[in-house]
């Protein structure tokens, strides 16, 4: 079937949920995602931070046609060779004690949640309140499901579905006075993300997570970091945590942790990990064998020598050829972000620019109306950049100067 005719297809009998770019993926090397008419496209979208290693590693791969061969899934009341060895590595990576595995971002949040009020029901069962509350920070995005999405913030998210988890409340961004108001007896847990990335490729500030991470600790609050989308390398660290010296109480992973197959974990100390027991949390599918094999062979390239050095290279490049364009396009307000996890800001509204670059050969995507997101795989090189930039400097040249604040000319 052609493009055409998935699309009619779709149209039809898929829910819609989903807007699609006008390409039919089969195939892809390296940074090149490929379509069914032979035509290449450079991902900088990758997979919305999944394909961390591009298509078709060669290494990847090698492993995937191995255990297809061997064991794709067995249930979590049998052992395999490899959850335990990913665990103890995730943890020991993330400076924690334990590991529980899920499928996605959002289903490894919905655990974090449960695991909150689970530890606030066992060390604190005398006192004459209930600890449920959870707080998140405005501008946040940690999920789709009930629990998840009653700690994003965008209301168009939530207000569909509401009502929603009660208990949650909002943090002013980097307002630390009101953090601090807002830890009251009766909060479990505080959900921060490093780096926003749905919000527009925000980083908190160093302060703000700090001040977090004490009040956590002064009211025994776990505090959960969600690197979903900036963990594992993408910001050229391990953790992007690490980089201020946090001691989190549980790390959220998920997207590039198995190089594209469905596979997300919940790493947590041990005090925290003890809230639960058998029976309190499961999943059918988290860490099956065939995931946690490839996961363990991401991980041990990631830890190579010289491949975070490499990511920390070509995104400082990024920025700063990202920089020029912006003293020569004043289109471009702010551009931010670390490693290979940036964002451009627009003055202007940006969603017509995705679909330009994709005509010229180049996949992205624009968040928050106005914020151009690159998440490339972590093996892009200088000269992808290069060409990112050639196709992006007409397209911005060309928007309309009158489109100002959102507002059309």
């Amino acid at each position: 079937m052609n493009l055409e005719e998935i699309a009619e297809l779709e149209k039809r009998v898929l829910i819609p949920t989903y807007d699609r770019l006008p390409i039919l993926a089969v195939g892809g090397e390296g940074c090149y995602v490929r379509d069914d008419r032979g035509r290449e496209y450079l991902d900088f979208l990758g997979g919305i931070a999944v394909n961390a290693l591009g298509y078709a590693h060669p290494e990847i791969m090698a492993v995937l046609r191995d255990e297809a061969e061997t064991l794709l899934h067995v249930s979590n009341l049998l052992y395999h060779r490899y959850q335990g060895p990913l665990a103890e590595k995730l943890a020991r990576l993330a400076g924690l004690d334990r590991a529980f595995f899920g499928n996605t971002g959002t289903e490894v949040t919905e655990g974090a949640l449960k695991l909150a009020r689970a530890y606030a029901r066992q060390h604190h069962p005398a006192e004459p309140f209930e600890r449920f509350e959870i707080l998140a920070l405005e501008n946040s995005f940690h999920g789709r499901t009930l629990g998840a999405l009653s700690a994003t913030w965008p209301e168009k998210y939530r207000q569909p579905f509401e009502p929603l988890l009660p208990g949650v409340r909002f943090v002013r961004l980097h307002d630390v006075e009101h953090l601090r108001s807002c830890f009251t007896p009766r909060v479990a847990a505080l959900l921060v993300e490093t780096i926003q990335g749905e919000g527009g490729v925000v980083e908190i500030h160093e302060e703000f997570l700090k001040e977090a991470e004490a009040l956590c600790r002064a009211h025994d609050a776990l505090f959960i970091i969600d690197e979903i989308q900036c963990g594992l390398g993408r910001t050229g660290h391990l953790f992007a945590f690490t980089r201020f010296g946090l001691k989190p109480d549980v790390v959220l992973v998920a997207k590039p942790l198995a190089a594209g197959l469905p596979l997300a974990a919940i790493i947590a100390s041990e005090k925290a990990a003890q809230a639960f027991s058998p029976g309190m949390h499961g999943s059918t599918f988290g860490g099956g064998p065939l995931q946690c094999r490839v996961a363990l062979k991401f991980l041990e390239i990631l830890e190579r020598p010289g491949f975070l050095e490499h990511v920390r290279d070509v995104g400082g490049y990024f920025r700063q050829q990202l920089e020029m364009l912006q003293r020569e396009l004043a289109i471009i307000r702010e551009v931010r972000g670390q490693g290979l996890m940036v964002g451009a800001e627009l003055s202007v509204p940006g969603k017509s620019v995705p679909r330009d670059a994709l005509a010229a050969g180049v996949l992205m995507n624009c968040t928050q109306e106005k914020v151009l997101r690159f998440l490339p795989p972590l093996i892009v090189e200088r000269q992808h950049v290069d060409e990112l930039i050639r196709v992006l400097r007409p397209i911005l040249a060309t928007l309309p100067a009158g489109e100002k604040e959102g507002v059309p000319a």
